[in-house]
């Protein structure tokens, strides 16, 4: 099926629009430049034929959770979040010129990356599982690249909270990465299924497919994917420079039963570290917020489903005209009954009115003086 055109560029106050960087089944991203201070940024708006209750509780999570966790040096970075003049929610965020997800089908990718970038995304998600909050959509294409070459999280779309279920669970995935018990809809997301995901993704940047595909059987269709991913039978990698070491964590990690996958992302991120000191590389540490960052703030509310847009700010303050007395009927001496929609009248004259009227009295009677002198002198 032919990709679908981008929608047009809403008007931003303050940014330039570019060029397009890529549609989604909710949403458009563009290119714009922040004209204050200066720097390209990814703007994600959402589809306006497609805004409903339901996808503004999914765009204020995203927000929430992205606001929350992107201080964090491998989770995208978000500036703003609002809604364009013409109705359309969207957020403002850091711009990444290159991804994971488009270079490994293309082109091998070394081991020393690969195993640097799961280290650092298993540090992300292991902070946002300790600030009680699931991503449930790791995939390669969800592994962006900065332009400092740093490998970062995107995408909380469908982030939820840790254990929670509401009315209106939302069972979503991306087939080839998902955990048995997500592609049977089990559970709509936990940690265990987030280990996986990320085993899974690995799996696929070092062996340029998915986990569960067969290249050149032609039979890699959704539910051939499915059925595979439910007997959970780990085939190895192939590449001759992957050790048998790194082969036993993934494979770990994609283990049917969750309990027995790695307990959280903080050991599956210390295993691959123990792979990186056999193969003599460079150890890249781990980076997760400690306990107080973590509880800290308030929780994200995944049901809050309200059009927070801009608001006309507004800055109370106290009047020095001095306040005269009221009558019992709440009314000052001067007021009289006003109608709605009428100015008030004045039922007396001001000062300014009446000291004018006694200047111009004065004037007529000195003038009226000079003409009776005038007049019995001339006579």
């Amino acid at each position: 099926m032919a990709q679908r055109l981008p929608a047009a560029p809403p008007v931003l106050p303050g940014f330039t629009y570019v060029r397009p960087l890529g549609t989604g089944g909710f949403a458009d991203v563009f290119l714009f430049e922040q004209d204050m201070p200066r720097r390209p940024v990814a703007v994600k708006v959402l589809l306006e034929d497609l805004v409903d209750d339901g996808l503004l509780r999914m765009f204020n999570a995203e927000a929430d959770v992205m606001a929350r966790l992107s201080a964090h040096p491998s989770i995208l970075t978000i500036y703003q979040a609002s809604i364009s003049s013409d109705g359309r929610p969207y957020l403002v965020m850091e711009y990444c010129p290159g991804s994971l997800g488009s270079r490994y089908r293309r082109e091998e990718i070394p081991i020393a990356e690969v195993l640097q970038a799961g280290i650092r995304i298993a540090s992300a998600l292991e902070t946002a599982h300790r600030s009680g909050l699931l991503h449930r959509d790791i995939k390669p294409s969800n592994l962006l690249v900065t332009a400092f070459g740093a490998p970062v999280l995107s995408d909380f779309g469908i982030a939820t909270a840790v254990g929670g279920r509401g009315e209106e669970e939302i069972f979503a995935m991306s087939v080839p990465w998902s955990a048995p018990e997500i592609v049977d809809e089990r559970i709509a997301g936990s940690v265990p299924a987030e280990v996986w995901a990320l085993g899974a993704t690995l799996y696929s940047l070092l062996a340029g497919r998915s986990p569960f595909e067969r290249p050149g059987s032609g039979q890699n269709s959704r539910d051939q994917l499915k059925a595979r991913i439910r007997r959970a039978v780990y085939t190895p990698i192939g590449r001759p420079d992957v050790p048998a070491s790194l082969e036993a964590v993934l494979s770990r990690s994609m283990q049917r039963e969750p309990a027995a996958r790695h307990p959280s992302a903080a050991q599956f991120a210390y295993e691959l570290q123990l792979v990186q000191h056999e193969l003599g590389l460079p150890h890249t540490p781990m980076e997760v917020a400690v306990d107080e960052w973590a509880s800290a703030g308030a929780p994200v509310d995944f049901a809050d489903d309200r059009a927070r847009g801009p608001v006309r700010p507004s800055v109370a303050y106290e009047s020095r005209r001095p306040e005269r007395a009221r009558d019992r009927g709440g009314r000052r001496p001067d007021e009289g009954t006003i109608l709605a929609g009428s100015e008030p009248r004045r039922r007396g004259l001001s000062a300014g009115v009446i000291a004018a009227i006694a200047v111009g009295a004065v004037v007529l009677i000195a003038a009226a003086v000079a003409i009776t002198v005038f007049v019995v002198g001339g006579s």
